[in-house]
Protein backbone atom coordinates (compact mmCIF):
# COMPACT_ATOMS: atom_id res chain seq x y z
CA UNK A 1 0.00 0.00 0.00
CA UNK A 2 1.25 3.40 -1.08
CA UNK A 3 0.61 6.60 0.56
CA UNK A 4 -0.52 9.97 -1.27
CA UNK A 5 1.64 12.55 1.16
CA UNK A 6 4.49 14.97 0.87
CA UNK A 7 8.13 13.66 2.04
CA UNK A 8 9.12 14.22 4.97
CA UNK A 9 11.95 16.26 6.12
CA UNK A 10 13.83 13.92 8.21
CA UNK A 11 16.72 15.66 10.83
CA UNK A 12 19.66 13.71 11.36
CA UNK A 13 18.55 13.76 15.33
CA UNK A 14 14.95 12.12 14.24
CA UNK A 15 16.90 9.45 12.10
CA UNK A 16 19.12 8.54 15.22
CA UNK A 17 15.83 8.48 17.18
CA UNK A 18 13.76 5.89 14.44
CA UNK A 19 17.01 3.37 14.38
CA UNK A 20 17.18 2.86 18.20
CA UNK A 21 13.23 2.47 17.78
CA UNK A 22 13.20 0.64 14.93
CA UNK A 23 15.91 -1.63 16.77
CA UNK A 24 13.71 -1.94 19.78
CA UNK A 25 10.13 -1.97 18.14
CA UNK A 26 10.49 -3.72 14.96
CA UNK A 27 11.38 -6.89 13.73
CA UNK A 28 11.01 -9.39 16.23
CA UNK A 29 11.57 -7.16 19.47
CA UNK A 30 13.66 -9.25 21.35
CA UNK A 31 14.62 -6.06 23.68
CA UNK A 32 11.25 -6.26 25.09
CA UNK A 33 10.88 -10.14 24.38
CA UNK A 34 8.72 -11.61 27.25
CA UNK A 35 9.00 -8.29 29.32
CA UNK A 36 5.11 -8.45 29.82
CA UNK A 37 2.44 -11.34 29.68
CA UNK A 38 -1.05 -9.90 29.96
CA UNK A 39 -2.67 -13.14 31.40
CA UNK A 40 -1.73 -16.47 33.01
CA UNK A 41 0.91 -18.24 30.85
CA UNK A 42 1.50 -21.63 31.38
CA UNK A 43 4.89 -22.75 33.08
CA UNK A 44 4.59 -19.53 35.40
CA UNK A 45 1.13 -18.70 35.94
CA UNK A 46 -0.56 -15.92 38.40
CA UNK A 47 2.36 -15.33 40.70
CA UNK A 48 4.25 -14.58 37.52
CA UNK A 49 2.24 -12.72 35.57
CA UNK A 50 1.69 -10.37 38.28
CA UNK A 51 5.15 -9.87 38.77
CA UNK A 52 5.44 -8.78 34.98
CA UNK A 53 2.58 -6.28 35.40
CA UNK A 54 4.06 -4.34 38.32
CA UNK A 55 7.09 -3.61 35.98
CA UNK A 56 7.51 0.14 34.52
CA UNK A 57 5.93 -1.01 30.81
CA UNK A 58 5.78 2.57 30.00
CA UNK A 59 5.52 6.42 30.93
CA UNK A 60 2.96 8.42 32.03
CA UNK A 61 3.44 11.88 31.76
CA UNK A 62 0.19 14.94 32.97
CA UNK A 63 -0.81 16.32 29.95
CA UNK A 64 -0.48 19.64 29.73
CA UNK A 65 -1.85 20.76 26.57
CA UNK A 66 -5.20 19.91 28.60
CA UNK A 67 -4.45 22.39 31.29
CA UNK A 68 -4.40 25.08 28.90
CA UNK A 69 -7.45 27.64 28.83
CA UNK A 70 -6.30 30.94 28.48
CA UNK A 71 -3.39 31.23 25.90
CA UNK A 72 -3.84 34.35 23.83
CA UNK A 73 -4.39 33.75 20.16
CA UNK A 74 -0.62 35.13 18.93
CA UNK A 75 0.90 32.74 21.24
CA UNK A 76 -0.75 29.51 20.01
CA UNK A 77 1.53 28.29 17.23
CA UNK A 78 4.49 29.00 19.66
CA UNK A 79 2.66 26.90 22.51
CA UNK A 80 2.01 24.17 20.06
CA UNK A 81 5.10 23.77 19.02
CA UNK A 82 6.22 23.64 22.49
CA UNK A 83 3.62 21.27 23.04
CA UNK A 84 4.37 19.38 20.54
CA UNK A 85 8.11 19.05 21.70
CA UNK A 86 6.95 17.65 25.29
CA UNK A 87 5.20 14.46 22.97
CA UNK A 88 8.81 13.77 21.58
CA UNK A 89 10.13 13.73 25.02
CA UNK A 90 7.93 11.70 25.83
CA UNK A 91 8.05 9.66 23.19
CA UNK A 92 12.14 9.37 23.52
CA UNK A 93 11.87 8.35 26.91
CA UNK A 94 9.59 5.54 26.25
CA UNK A 95 12.18 4.26 23.43
CA UNK A 96 14.98 4.23 26.28
CA UNK A 97 12.72 2.88 28.45
CA UNK A 98 11.60 -0.63 25.94
CA UNK A 99 15.95 -0.16 24.88
CA UNK A 100 17.50 -0.42 28.45
CA UNK A 101 15.40 -3.67 30.14
CA UNK A 102 19.04 -5.35 30.93
CA UNK A 103 20.68 -2.06 32.80
CA UNK A 104 16.98 -1.78 34.91
CA UNK A 105 17.53 -5.51 35.79
CA UNK A 106 21.04 -4.59 37.16
CA UNK A 107 19.83 -1.18 39.27
CA UNK A 108 16.19 -0.88 40.40
CA UNK A 109 17.18 2.97 40.50
CA UNK A 110 17.62 2.85 37.15
CA UNK A 111 14.34 4.22 35.72
CA UNK A 112 13.87 7.24 38.07
CA UNK A 113 17.88 8.48 37.74
CA UNK A 114 18.45 7.88 34.23
CA UNK A 115 14.88 8.15 32.16
CA UNK A 116 12.59 10.47 34.64
CA UNK A 117 14.47 12.35 36.48
CA UNK A 118 16.38 14.08 32.75
CA UNK A 119 13.06 14.02 31.55
CA UNK A 120 11.34 15.81 34.54
CA UNK A 121 14.38 18.35 34.23
CA UNK A 122 13.67 18.69 30.36
CA UNK A 123 9.83 19.08 30.55
CA UNK A 124 10.54 21.92 32.79
CA UNK A 125 12.28 23.74 30.50
CA UNK A 126 9.81 23.68 27.61
CA UNK A 127 7.22 24.57 30.64
CA UNK A 128 9.30 27.58 30.93
CA UNK A 129 9.06 28.69 27.62
CA UNK A 130 5.14 28.13 27.48
CA UNK A 131 4.87 30.01 30.32
CA UNK A 132 7.17 33.03 28.75
CA UNK A 133 5.44 32.61 25.63
CA UNK A 134 1.81 33.24 27.44
CA UNK A 135 2.97 36.19 28.95
CA UNK A 136 4.86 37.71 26.11
CA UNK A 137 1.56 38.06 24.50
CA UNK A 138 -0.69 39.23 27.00
CA UNK A 139 -1.82 36.04 29.03
CA UNK A 140 -1.53 34.68 32.33
CA UNK A 141 -0.14 30.96 32.71
CA UNK A 142 -0.85 29.32 35.16
CA UNK A 143 2.00 28.33 37.93
CA UNK A 144 0.44 25.11 38.87
CA UNK A 145 1.93 24.14 35.70
CA UNK A 146 5.37 23.61 37.15
CA UNK A 147 4.06 20.86 39.39
CA UNK A 148 3.31 18.79 35.97
CA UNK A 149 6.73 18.49 34.87
CA UNK A 150 7.30 15.24 36.83
CA UNK A 151 6.10 11.80 34.93
CA UNK A 152 5.85 8.59 36.84
CA UNK A 153 6.50 4.73 35.45
CA UNK A 154 3.25 2.38 35.19
CA UNK A 155 2.70 -0.83 34.46
CA UNK A 156 0.30 -2.34 31.49
CA UNK A 157 -2.37 -3.88 33.51
CA UNK A 158 -2.88 -0.49 35.62
CA UNK A 159 -6.69 1.30 35.30
CA UNK A 160 -6.54 4.14 32.65
CA UNK A 161 -5.59 7.21 34.27
CA UNK A 162 -4.83 5.07 37.30
CA UNK A 163 -1.23 7.38 39.08
CA UNK A 164 -1.51 10.26 36.66
CA UNK A 165 -3.34 11.87 39.92
CA UNK A 166 -4.19 9.72 42.38
CA UNK A 167 -1.92 8.63 44.95
CA UNK A 168 1.95 7.17 45.11
CA UNK A 169 2.55 3.96 43.77
CA UNK A 170 6.50 3.50 44.26
CA UNK A 171 4.96 0.00 45.63
CA UNK A 172 4.83 -1.16 42.37
CA UNK A 173 7.89 0.01 41.13
CA UNK A 174 6.55 2.98 39.88
CA UNK A 175 9.43 5.07 40.41
CA UNK A 176 12.27 2.33 39.83
CA UNK A 177 12.36 1.78 43.01
CA UNK A 178 12.03 -1.39 45.47
CA UNK A 179 10.31 -4.14 43.02
CA UNK A 180 10.73 -7.14 45.89
CA UNK A 181 12.81 -8.52 43.32
CA UNK A 182 15.47 -6.06 42.81
CA UNK A 183 14.09 -5.28 39.90
CA UNK A 184 14.78 -8.62 38.19
CA UNK A 185 12.31 -11.04 36.34
CA UNK A 186 11.33 -14.09 38.70
CA UNK A 187 12.16 -16.44 35.79
CA UNK A 188 15.78 -15.05 36.46
CA UNK A 189 17.27 -12.74 33.49
CA UNK A 190 13.54 -11.73 32.29
CA UNK A 191 14.74 -11.79 28.78
CA UNK A 192 13.35 -15.09 27.88
CA UNK A 193 15.33 -14.92 24.96
CA UNK A 194 17.25 -17.87 24.60
CA UNK A 195 14.24 -20.12 22.45
CA UNK A 196 13.92 -16.94 19.96
CA UNK A 197 10.38 -17.06 20.77
CA UNK A 198 8.53 -13.90 22.00
CA UNK A 199 4.90 -14.99 23.11
CA UNK A 200 4.25 -11.09 24.15
CA UNK A 201 5.61 -9.47 21.01
CA UNK A 202 3.36 -8.76 18.30
CA UNK A 203 5.76 -7.41 16.30
CA UNK A 204 6.17 -4.03 18.28
CA UNK A 205 8.94 -4.90 20.85
CA UNK A 206 5.42 -6.38 23.06
CA UNK A 207 3.84 -2.60 23.07
CA UNK A 208 0.69 -3.75 23.07
CA UNK A 209 -2.33 -4.66 22.84
CA UNK A 210 -2.14 -7.91 25.42
CA UNK A 211 -4.82 -10.59 25.98
CA UNK A 212 -6.57 -8.66 28.39
CA UNK A 213 -7.41 -5.69 25.75
CA UNK A 214 -9.93 -7.83 24.11
CA UNK A 215 -13.24 -9.01 24.92
CA UNK A 216 -15.95 -11.42 23.20
CA UNK A 217 -18.90 -9.02 22.15
CA UNK A 218 -21.29 -11.66 23.33
CA UNK A 219 -20.00 -10.96 26.94
CA UNK A 220 -20.43 -6.95 26.52
CA UNK A 221 -23.87 -6.49 28.03
CA UNK A 222 -26.74 -4.65 25.91
CA UNK A 223 -26.40 -0.85 26.68
CA UNK A 224 -23.85 -0.72 29.19
CA UNK A 225 -21.98 1.54 27.86
CA UNK A 226 -21.22 3.72 31.15
CA UNK A 227 -19.38 7.17 29.55
CA UNK A 228 -20.54 10.12 29.88
CA UNK A 229 -19.43 11.22 26.38
CA UNK A 230 -20.70 10.60 23.54
CA UNK A 231 -24.12 10.18 23.49
CA UNK A 232 -26.14 10.69 20.23
CA UNK A 233 -27.55 13.64 20.23
CA UNK A 234 -30.77 12.73 17.63
CA UNK A 235 -33.88 11.83 18.56
CA UNK A 236 -37.38 11.62 18.53
CA UNK A 237 -38.11 15.15 19.26
CA UNK A 238 -36.62 18.69 18.68
CA UNK A 239 -34.53 19.02 15.27
CA UNK A 240 -35.12 15.36 13.42
CA UNK A 241 -33.52 15.22 10.38
CA UNK A 242 -30.19 14.34 9.04
CA UNK A 243 -27.51 14.43 6.24
CA UNK A 244 -25.14 11.95 4.83
CA UNK A 245 -22.03 12.96 3.26
CA UNK A 246 -20.67 10.57 1.20
CA UNK A 247 -16.46 10.11 0.83
CA UNK A 248 -15.21 6.62 0.65
CA UNK A 249 -12.72 4.90 2.52
CA UNK A 250 -9.22 6.34 1.31
CA UNK A 251 -9.02 5.13 -2.02
CA UNK A 252 -6.48 7.63 -2.52
CA UNK A 253 -4.40 6.13 -0.07
CA UNK A 254 -3.43 9.38 1.56
CA UNK A 255 -2.19 8.70 4.93
CA UNK A 256 0.37 10.79 7.08
CA UNK A 257 1.02 11.14 10.51
CA UNK A 258 0.78 14.83 10.87
CA UNK A 259 -2.09 16.50 13.50
CA UNK A 260 -3.27 19.72 11.98
CA UNK A 261 -5.25 20.62 15.01
CA UNK A 262 -2.88 19.75 17.70
CA UNK A 263 0.33 20.04 16.20
CA UNK A 264 0.21 22.48 13.14
CA UNK A 265 3.39 22.81 11.43
CA UNK A 266 5.28 20.45 12.94
CA UNK A 267 6.08 17.39 11.76
CA UNK A 268 5.45 13.75 12.78
CA UNK A 269 3.15 15.41 15.10
CA UNK A 270 0.77 12.42 16.21
CA UNK A 271 3.29 10.06 16.11
CA UNK A 272 0.91 7.67 14.56
CA UNK A 273 -0.92 7.20 11.25
CA UNK A 274 -3.84 8.42 10.06
CA UNK A 275 -6.60 8.08 7.87
CA UNK A 276 -7.81 10.62 5.62
CA UNK A 277 -11.39 11.05 3.92
CA UNK A 278 -13.16 14.35 2.59
CA UNK A 279 -10.14 17.00 2.15
CA UNK A 280 -7.00 16.17 -0.15
CA UNK A 281 -4.77 18.76 1.14
CA UNK A 282 -4.16 17.37 4.85
CA UNK A 283 -0.98 17.94 6.34
CA UNK A 284 0.45 19.75 9.19
CA UNK A 285 1.70 23.03 6.98
CA UNK A 286 -1.92 23.73 5.67
CA UNK A 287 -3.43 26.90 6.53
CA UNK A 288 -7.47 26.86 5.98
CA UNK A 289 -6.99 29.17 2.94
CA UNK A 290 -5.32 25.42 1.61
CA UNK A 291 -7.98 23.24 2.80
CA UNK A 292 -10.47 25.69 1.30
CA UNK A 293 -8.65 25.14 -1.99
CA UNK A 294 -7.77 21.27 -1.93
CA UNK A 295 -9.63 18.78 -3.73
CA UNK A 296 -11.94 16.65 -1.82
CA UNK A 297 -13.39 12.99 -2.02
CA UNK A 298 -16.80 14.03 -0.97
CA UNK A 299 -19.51 13.26 -3.64
CA UNK A 300 -21.13 16.74 -2.60
CA UNK A 301 -17.81 19.37 -3.83
CA UNK A 302 -19.06 21.56 -1.69
CA UNK A 303 -17.70 19.62 1.14
CA UNK A 304 -14.05 19.76 1.82
CA UNK A 305 -14.38 18.88 5.25
CA UNK A 306 -11.82 17.01 6.56
CA UNK A 307 -12.23 13.81 8.44
CA UNK A 308 -9.35 11.49 9.67
CA UNK A 309 -8.59 9.05 12.48
CA UNK A 310 -6.34 6.91 13.29
CA UNK A 311 -5.42 3.79 11.19
CA UNK A 312 -6.45 0.27 12.64
CA UNK A 313 -3.60 -2.56 12.23
CA UNK A 314 -3.94 -6.10 11.67
CA UNK A 315 -0.01 -7.26 13.64
CA UNK A 316 0.47 -9.92 11.33
CA UNK A 317 4.04 -9.24 10.71
CA UNK A 318 2.94 -7.13 7.00
CA UNK A 319 5.79 -4.66 6.86
CA UNK A 320 3.92 -1.67 4.94
CA UNK A 321 5.01 1.47 3.26
CA UNK A 322 5.47 3.44 6.78
CA UNK A 323 7.34 -0.02 8.49
CA UNK A 324 10.44 2.18 9.23
CA UNK A 325 9.28 5.45 9.45
CA UNK A 326 8.37 7.87 12.34
CA UNK A 327 4.55 7.22 13.04
CA UNK A 328 4.68 3.73 11.84
CA UNK A 329 7.02 0.55 12.48
CA UNK A 330 9.43 3.06 14.39
CA UNK A 331 7.49 4.00 17.05
CA UNK A 332 5.71 0.52 17.32
CA UNK A 333 2.82 0.48 14.96
CA UNK A 334 2.98 -2.17 12.85
CA UNK A 335 1.50 -4.47 10.52
CA UNK A 336 -1.22 -4.54 7.61
CA UNK A 337 -3.43 -1.48 7.74
CA UNK A 338 -6.81 -1.82 7.39
CA UNK A 339 -9.04 0.34 5.54
CA UNK A 340 -13.17 0.54 6.27
CA UNK A 341 -14.95 -1.27 4.08
CA UNK A 342 -17.93 1.49 4.81
CA UNK A 343 -16.96 5.00 6.26
CA UNK A 344 -20.22 6.51 7.29
CA UNK A 345 -20.51 10.32 7.93
CA UNK A 346 -24.08 11.79 8.83
CA UNK A 347 -24.95 15.08 10.60
CA UNK A 348 -27.75 15.14 12.79
CA UNK A 349 -30.06 17.48 14.85
CA UNK A 350 -31.19 17.92 18.40
CA UNK A 351 -33.44 16.70 20.90
CA UNK A 352 -34.51 20.04 22.28
CA UNK A 353 -35.03 22.49 19.32
CA UNK A 354 -32.98 23.34 16.30
CA UNK A 355 -29.57 23.60 15.35
CA UNK A 356 -27.26 26.56 14.02
CA UNK A 357 -24.95 26.08 11.29
CA UNK A 358 -21.65 25.55 12.51
CA UNK A 359 -18.49 28.12 11.59
CA UNK A 360 -16.18 27.07 8.56
CA UNK A 361 -13.24 25.77 10.11
CA UNK A 362 -14.52 24.81 13.17
CA UNK A 363 -12.29 22.05 14.79
CA UNK A 364 -13.48 19.38 16.74
CA UNK A 365 -11.33 16.57 18.61
CA UNK A 366 -13.37 13.33 20.22
CA UNK A 367 -11.72 10.51 21.98
CA UNK A 368 -8.23 11.31 23.23
CA UNK A 369 -5.34 9.53 22.26
CA UNK A 370 -3.81 9.88 25.55
CA UNK A 371 -6.47 8.47 27.62
CA UNK A 372 -4.56 5.53 28.78
CA UNK A 373 -2.79 7.83 31.01
CA UNK A 374 -4.90 11.03 30.90
CA UNK A 375 -7.57 9.13 32.14
CA UNK A 376 -11.54 8.88 31.09
CA UNK A 377 -12.39 12.17 31.29
CA UNK A 378 -12.11 12.61 27.08
CA UNK A 379 -12.40 9.26 26.55
CA UNK A 380 -15.21 8.54 23.94
CA UNK A 381 -15.03 5.97 21.02
CA UNK A 382 -16.87 2.48 21.05
CA UNK A 383 -15.95 -0.67 19.46
CA UNK A 384 -18.66 -3.06 18.34
CA UNK A 385 -19.50 -5.74 15.84
CA UNK A 386 -22.17 -5.76 13.34
CA UNK A 387 -25.60 -7.62 14.51
CA UNK A 388 -24.88 -6.40 17.65
CA UNK A 389 -24.65 -2.45 17.89
CA UNK A 390 -26.26 -2.27 21.09
CA UNK A 391 -23.30 -3.32 22.70
CA UNK A 392 -20.71 -0.73 22.43
CA UNK A 393 -17.37 -1.29 24.30
CA UNK A 394 -14.60 1.90 24.70
CA UNK A 395 -12.16 0.23 26.95
CA UNK A 396 -11.61 -2.90 24.93
CA UNK A 397 -11.37 -4.39 21.53
CA UNK A 398 -14.53 -6.83 20.45
CA UNK A 399 -14.07 -10.27 18.83
CA UNK A 400 -17.18 -10.40 16.59
CA UNK A 401 -18.38 -14.06 15.43
CA UNK A 402 -17.92 -15.34 11.87
CA UNK A 403 -19.98 -13.76 9.42
CA UNK A 404 -19.46 -9.72 11.54
CA UNK A 405 -17.50 -6.91 11.42
CA UNK A 406 -15.79 -4.80 13.67
CA UNK A 407 -17.51 -1.39 13.89
CA UNK A 408 -16.12 1.99 15.59
CA UNK A 409 -18.27 4.68 16.25
CA UNK A 410 -17.82 8.55 17.36
CA UNK A 411 -20.50 10.87 17.98
CA UNK A 412 -19.06 14.31 18.38
CA UNK A 413 -19.45 17.13 20.41
CA UNK A 414 -22.56 18.99 19.33
CA UNK A 415 -22.79 21.70 21.37
CA UNK A 416 -20.63 25.34 20.34
CA UNK A 417 -19.86 28.05 22.53
CA UNK A 418 -20.77 30.35 19.63
CA UNK A 419 -17.84 32.29 18.85
CA UNK A 420 -14.68 30.26 18.84
CA UNK A 421 -13.39 27.67 16.16
CA UNK A 422 -10.85 26.47 18.17
CA UNK A 423 -9.45 26.54 21.80
CA UNK A 424 -5.86 26.59 23.29
CA UNK A 425 -6.96 22.47 24.51
CA UNK A 426 -9.13 22.12 21.81
CA UNK A 427 -11.94 21.52 24.14
CA UNK A 428 -13.31 24.38 25.14
CA UNK A 429 -14.76 25.83 22.55
CA UNK A 430 -17.29 22.67 22.18
CA UNK A 431 -19.31 20.70 24.58
CA UNK A 432 -21.32 17.28 24.89
CA UNK A 433 -24.93 17.59 25.00
CA UNK A 434 -26.01 16.94 28.58
CA UNK A 435 -28.25 13.98 29.77
CA UNK A 436 -31.66 15.58 28.46
CA UNK A 437 -29.89 16.48 25.40
CA UNK A 438 -29.75 20.43 25.95
CA UNK A 439 -26.47 22.19 25.26
CA UNK A 440 -24.88 23.41 28.58
CA UNK A 441 -24.92 27.36 29.27
CA UNK A 442 -23.68 29.58 26.64
CA UNK A 443 -23.41 27.27 24.19
CA UNK A 444 -25.82 26.73 21.09
CA UNK A 445 -26.33 23.22 19.35
CA UNK A 446 -24.88 22.55 15.93
CA UNK A 447 -25.46 19.35 13.84
CA UNK A 448 -23.76 16.67 15.77
CA UNK A 449 -20.91 14.63 13.30
CA UNK A 450 -21.40 10.82 13.62
CA UNK A 451 -18.94 8.67 12.37
CA UNK A 452 -19.72 4.86 11.69
CA UNK A 453 -16.27 2.60 10.25
CA UNK A 454 -16.95 -0.61 9.43
CA UNK A 455 -13.92 -3.31 9.29
CA UNK A 456 -13.12 -6.54 7.71
CA UNK A 457 -11.09 -7.95 10.33
CA UNK A 458 -9.77 -11.91 11.10
CA UNK A 459 -10.38 -12.49 14.20
CA UNK A 460 -7.61 -13.11 16.78
CA UNK A 461 -6.53 -15.73 18.50
CA UNK A 462 -6.07 -15.50 22.62
CA UNK A 463 -4.73 -18.64 24.29
CA UNK A 464 -2.80 -19.01 27.26
CA UNK A 465 -3.16 -15.78 28.30
CA UNK A 466 -1.62 -14.55 24.62
CA UNK A 467 -3.24 -12.76 22.09
CA UNK A 468 -1.89 -13.64 18.55
CA UNK A 469 -2.38 -11.77 15.21
CA UNK A 470 -4.76 -8.91 17.48
CA UNK A 471 -5.77 -5.77 15.42
CA UNK A 472 -5.35 -2.01 17.01
CA UNK A 473 -5.77 1.46 16.91
CA UNK A 474 -2.58 3.68 16.10
CA UNK A 475 -1.18 5.90 19.05
CA UNK A 476 1.64 7.69 20.89
CA UNK A 477 3.86 4.34 21.30
CA UNK A 478 3.85 5.15 24.97
CA UNK A 479 -0.61 4.31 24.98
CA UNK A 480 0.57 0.53 24.48
CA UNK A 481 -2.14 0.94 21.68
CA UNK A 482 -4.97 0.10 24.21
CA UNK A 483 -8.20 1.00 22.99
CA UNK A 484 -9.55 3.59 25.09
CA UNK A 485 -7.50 5.71 22.85
CA UNK A 486 -9.45 5.58 19.93
CA UNK A 487 -10.27 8.78 18.56
CA UNK A 488 -11.49 10.89 15.33
CA UNK A 489 -10.74 14.58 14.21
CA UNK A 490 -13.18 16.90 12.15
CA UNK A 491 -12.40 20.46 10.33
CA UNK A 492 -15.20 22.25 8.62
CA UNK A 493 -14.85 22.96 5.40
CA UNK A 494 -18.15 22.82 3.89
CA UNK A 495 -19.35 26.17 1.70
CA UNK A 496 -22.44 28.26 3.20
CA UNK A 497 -24.39 26.83 1.42
CA UNK A 498 -24.29 23.49 1.67
CA UNK A 499 -24.21 23.87 5.49
CA UNK A 500 -27.13 26.17 5.51
CA UNK A 501 -28.38 22.28 3.59
CA UNK A 502 -27.23 20.63 6.16
CA UNK A 503 -29.15 22.97 8.93
CA UNK A 504 -32.17 23.17 6.87
CA UNK A 505 -32.42 19.53 6.63
CA UNK A 506 -31.80 18.56 10.36
CA UNK A 507 -34.30 21.55 11.19
CA UNK A 508 -37.17 19.98 8.81
CA UNK A 509 -36.79 16.52 9.99
CA UNK A 510 -35.44 15.25 6.45
CA UNK A 511 -33.18 12.22 6.00
CA UNK A 512 -31.12 14.17 2.92
CA UNK A 513 -27.60 13.85 0.81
Amino acid sequence: MGRNTRKRRTPLATKAVAATAALALGGGGLVWANFYASAHEENGGHNRTKARGAQVATIDCPDIGQQLSDVPERARGEVDGELASLDQQITDAYQRLVTTRQAQDGDPRFVQNSILGPLEDRRKVLIDRIKLEISRAGGRADDGLDRLAGCKGRPADQQPGGGQNGGDQNGGGQNGGDQGDGGQDQDGGGQDEGDGQNPGDNGNGAAGPFAEDFVDIDDVRPNSRDLPNGLAADGDTGSTGSFTTQCGVNENDLFNSDNIIVAPGVDNGAHHTHDYVGNQGNTAFASDEDLAGADTTCRNQGDKSTYYWPVLRLQDGTQEFDANDLGGGAEGNVGRILKADQAEIRFVGNKQGDVVAMPKFLRIITGDAKAFTNGLANANTSFSCTGFEDRQVTDKYVLCPEGSQVVRTSNFQSCWDGQNIDSANHRDHVAFVQQDGSCPNGFQAIPQLQVRLVYDVPAPTVENGQVRNPYAVDGFPEQLHKPITDHNDFINVMDEDLMNRVVECINSGEDCE
